[in-house]
């Protein structure tokens, strides 16, 4: 069966003479069994009618935010839910430079900024137009925030000229789909444990030793995790980030509720540690409120190291077991150590010395290391570098 039937394609028809295209791409979905619903934006409508494309797709057109016969006024939250995959194509420069400021000023970039699923964008547009520079920053932050890029290609333009900027064949651009979701559904099988935050040592009822971890990293991770067909458990120190509706997200304090949390949910395929674990924790926690009176001397004792706990027992190891280390300084060999240590796969370095990554930021610049290699990935933005762990994570696993 193919892998495309019953998946549900939300397509997305912008302005631009490519726009006969979408057409075949309808044919050519509804073949393999796909079921496809449309949105036209209102430049599109100049190129391909709404009843050459409902007769296609035998569904209904949606063009406007504000459709005064939907029931609910909220189209752009239920086509995002609804649809397996959105397909934008063609997509114009215009919204591509909607998409790359967040701008939601119609029901297609609306849907765009409103979904949780992957999207997919197929640039059409003159040779010029694609080569601006405005043109290549709008992909490469769009291409940050999770979007696929498909094409374009090289050839003749309506406007005469030729060059970079034809939107890639419907088939093409199916294959591409076919490929993705299939290996969604081969990933299914693999199921994957995070972690991430910080963790709180409760010196009193209300005052804790902690760290700066906002978590964001870990999230990243585990919505990359989910959006390529993982069964994900994320295991969350206390932070201010929301996870992904089909993550199963299980909510700690302490070192100690983490580490019973990811034992409580072994066995599993992959275990990305990325949570800044207290290293100790309070031995003389008191039940009450320390009045500022009194004199106070902490003494500590040490937390499981889970990494190392889940690495060394044969019965709990997952195949990959990865490693965060955050440093400020010797960024390498300390890392080195703490993949010996530890028996980890790999270990994932930053600098948190570097106030524009790590802690807080959006952004991270790290060293992946095992015991083959050393590699270093530049600064970029959390969500793209979760999105490169997972693919190296997929490829070892298959």
């Amino acid at each position: 069966m193919n892998i495309l039937n019953e998946k549900k394609i939300l397509l997305i028809i912008c302005g631009g003479i490519a726009a006969y295209k979408s057409l075949e791409l309808i044919r050519l979905l509804k073949k393999r069994g796909a079921i496809v619903k449309t949105v036209l934006t209102k430049s599109g409508s100049e190129f391909v009618t709404p009843l050459s494309i409902s007769s296609l797709s035998q569904e209904k057109v949606y063009t406007n935010l504000f459709e005064p016969t939907n029931e609910s006024g909220l189209d752009h939250i239920a086509l995002s839910r609804w649809a397996d995959v959105v397909l934008i194509a063609p997509a114009t420069a215009n919204i591509i430079s909607k998409l790359s400021y967040g701008l939601s000023d119609d029901l297609a970039s609306t849907i765009a900024l409103a979904s949780n699923k992957q999207i997919f964008i197929a640039p059409a547009m003159n040779v010029r137009m694609w080569e601006h520079q405005s043109t290549k920053e709008n992909i490469d932050k769009i291409r940050e925030f999770g979007y696929q890029i498909i094409g374009p290609e090289i050839g003749d333009m309506a406007c005469g000229e030729y060059g970079k900027g034809t939107m890639t064949e419907p088939i093409h651009i199916i294959n591409l789909l076919e490929n993705y979701l299939n290996s969604i559904k081969n990933n299914k099988k693999f199921r994957a444990l995070v972690t991430a935050g910080p963790t709180h040592e409760f010196i009193d009822p209300v005052r804790y030793i902690s760290n700066r971890s906002s978590g964001k990293q870990g999230y990243e991770i585990a919505n990359a995790l989910i959006k390529n067909g993982f069964e994900t458990t994320l295991i969350s120190g206390p932070t201010n980030l929301n996870a992904n509706s089909d993550i199963n997200l299980i909510n700690v304090n302490s070192a100690e509720e983490m580490f019973n949390a990811t034992i409580n949910n072994l066995p599993v395929d992959v275990a990305i540690f990325s949570a800044a674990v207290g290293d100790y924790r309070v031995a003389n926690k008191k039940k009450e409120k320390i009045k500022k009176s009194e004199n106070i001397s902490l003494e500590l004792e040490k937390n499981v190291d889970i990494i190392s706990h889940v690495s060394k027992h044969n019965s709990l190891r997952p195949k990959i077991v990865i490693g965060f280390a955050a440093e400020t300084n010797n960024l390498i060999e300390n890392s080195q150590i703490k993949l010996q240590q530890k028996k980890c796969d790999w270990i994932i370095a930053n600098d948190i010395s570097d106030s524009k990554i790590g802690f807080g930021s959006d952004f991270n610049e790290v060293v992946i290391l095992n015991n083959d290699n050393i590699e270093k990935i530049p600064r970029t933005r959390k969500s793209l570098l979760a999105d490169q762990i997972v693919k190296k994570v997929i490829s070892q696993l298959n």
